[in-house]
């Protein structure tokens, strides 16, 4: 008994040790893995290795995403050769768009059941959330889109894409505990890779993390978005080979004519996409009266759909292979001019009735269409010869610049997809008169013109939500010295001496908000004023937690205040704090000098 007694803590000591050493190793590698973030958040190299790696998950999701779509679409409509590029011998299967609607329909209510917030895309969170994305918006919008162009509803994939990746990114960049700044230029790694990996245009890519996700373009921010894009493009590339909108060399170079037709071109194209933007929003309110329960909506958008796919299949999903077509093939001006209004139409109606995509890929269609409508037109009118290629290309950049927002972006598309300088030239004049077009006649891009039709006030995705989270509630002082507004003028002076404060803060009976007494005035004032009543100044002036700095400032001009105190509500009245105007100023000056230096990496 007791030789078993004295054998037990060594058996203990022997079960203990592999424990123990397990906690050991688990240690070390948290260090490692500490003094790894740390690396990340302090060095340059540091946070374009961890962009090389969103671009490499980027290039997978566009890759898989991609391949899941297709696969979806050779099930359902039994054709290997693209969509939107072949035609369907069985008529039946164009009613998998409103299938897939219905299906659409029924998601989205098992998505309200669960109680799940409007998803938050890149350009949104860099804007108002600084980069803050969630993984389970990425779940949520990649499975709408799937199903919307797997279904053959005509919507891009791109959505899907970027939000994917934006969450990824955003996730890394939480992880490794990022600041602000540098997880904003992380989301647009996310969103650059995605684009880059979809089209084989790292340039692309880059340039439009920099115009629509990040808000500007930052020599700090240049390497680490430009090392996603091309990770994700090498990986694109090794999984499906390198692919060509036109093969390079194909378009010849433009003369002073072609400089000019493309200027036209691109007004052309501007008026197009805003009449293109305002019919989907257009679509939507119709479709929100005439349809209450918003689960039947995507399935009538689909009958639709696979009604005008009865006239062309190249009105279904995104448009790859029409895309292919247009740049390949020739054919009489009234076979692309039906397809330029029946994918317009086809676009609107299944973004009104609710499918989840987006216009990118359906805007470069449209484009290539218009311009090619434009020199068939000009040849069968005895105008001078005209490449229809060439202009296809203007044409393609500058109805995206108009809907995407993105002029550069939409250039070096155009220059990547030529491989011709000169060529680029001409798009670069067409696109930069597009964006005037568009900003001054509409004011939106498609992405920005959709948060409006929800109320944000966003037009790009320039850092503002700093400025939402410096409220009044945040910044004021909460130790408000106060007094009963019936106080007598001799009693006031006893407490409150001059110098001791500036201002102090008057209430009712009920103990709420009744205005502010200067101290100063009260020590002046004349005999025949016996209480406190009559020098209350800003009895209905009075700031509320909720308001930004700007809104503060606004308030402080209207009254000409130097301070003013916060209220819990119009209704309550009770005082929470004060807040002064220079504080305002500081606080407002600080955040201003911190974002600029962030975007010049300068943190």
């Amino acid at each position: 008994m007791r030789s078993n007694l004295t054998q037990r803590p060594d058996a203990g000591h022997v079960r203990d040790a592999p424990v123990a050493e397990g906690k050991a190793r688990f240690r070390a590698l948290a260090q490692r893995l500490g003094r790894f973030r740390d690396w990340i958040r302090a060095t340059e190299p540091g946070l374009v290795v961890l962009a090389i790696l969103i671009g490499v998950a980027s290039g997978l999701v566009a890759s898989a995403m991609s391949g899941i779509a297709h696969a979806m679409q050779a099930l359902l409509f039994d054709t290997d050769h693209g969509l939107s590029a072949s035609g369907l011998d069985e008529p039946w299967r164009l009613l998998f768009p409103a299938l897939g609607g219905a299906l659409l329909g029924l998601l989205n209510l098992a998505f309200a059941r669960w109680q799940l917030r409007q998803p938050i895309d890149p350009i949104e969170a860099n804007a108002l959330h600084g980069g803050r994305m969630a993984m389970r918006d990425g779940a949520v919008v990649a499975s709408q889109n799937l199903i919307s162009n797997g279904f053959g509803a005509s919507v891009g994939l791109e959505a899907g894409y970027t939000q994917v990746a934006g969450g990824l990114a955003s996730r890394f960049g939480s992880l490794a505990g990022l600041r602000r700044g540098d997880l904003r230029v992380l989301v647009g790694c996310g969103a650059a890779g995605a684009i880059a990996a979809a089209f084989d245009a790292p340039l692309t890519g880059a340039f439009y993390a920099f115009e629509l996700v990040i808000g500007t373009y930052a020599i700090a921010s240049l390497a680490p978005v430009v090392a996603s894009a091309v990770a994700a493009t090498l990986v694109a590339r090794a999984l499906h080979g390198q692919t060509y909108l036109v093969q390079p060399g194909g378009v010849a170079s433009p003369g002073w004519d072609g400089h000019a037709l493309a200027i036209l071109l691109g007004i052309v194209c501007a008026l197009a996409a805003i009449l293109l933007m305002r019919s989907v929003g257009w679509i939507e309110t119709l479709m929100k009266r005439g349809i209450p329960w918003s689960g039947l909506r995507p399935a009538l958008g689909g009958l639709v759909v696979g009604g005008l796919a009865m006239l062309t299949p190249a009105v279904l999903s995104s448009g790859h292979g029409a895309l292919h077509l247009a740049f390949s093939t020739e054919g009489p001006v009234q076979a692309a001019l039906t397809l330029l209004l029946l994918k317009a139409l086809a676009s609107a109606v299944s973004l009104g009735a609710g499918f989840r995509g987006g216009l990118f890929f359906a805007s470069l269609l449209l484009g290539a269409l218009l311009g090619k409508v434009a020199a068939l037109g000009m040849m069968l009118a005895g105008l001078p010869l005209v490449d229809p290629l060439f202009l296809a290309v203007v044409g393609m950049s500058a109805f995206g610049t108009a809907v995407i927002g993105a002029p550069l972006a939409m250039t070096f598309l155009a220059l990547e997809t030529t491989g011709n300088f000169q060529v680029a030239g001409a798009v670069l004049a067409a696109v930069a008169v597009s964006g005037i077009v568009v900003r001054r006649l509409f004011g939106y891009s498609f992405a920005t013109w959709r948060f409006h039709l929800r109320g944000e006030a966003i037009r790009s995705a320039h850092d503002i939500g700093w400025l939402r989270e410096l409220t009044a509630g945040r910044m004021m002082r909460r130790d408000v010295r106060t007094v009963r507004a019936d106080t007598r003028i001799s009693a006031f002076r006893r407490d409150f001496p001059l110098g001791s404060t500036e201002r102090v803060v008057a209430l009712d009976d009920s103990g709420l908000y009744a205005g502010v007494v200067m101290v100063a005035e009260a020590h002046s004032a004349p005999p025949e004023v016996e209480t406190l009543a009559p020098l209350l100044r800003h009895r209905d002036r009075a700031l509320l937690p909720a308001m930004n700095a700007k809104e503060a400032m606004a308030a402080f001009d209207a009254t000409e205040a130097e301070a003013l105190p916060v209220i819990d509500s119009k209704e309550g009245r009770r005082v929470i704090g004060l807040l002064t105007a220079s504080h305002v100023l500081r606080r407002y000056g600080e955040e201003v000098d911190k974002r600029r230096q962030e975007e010049v990496g300068l943190t």
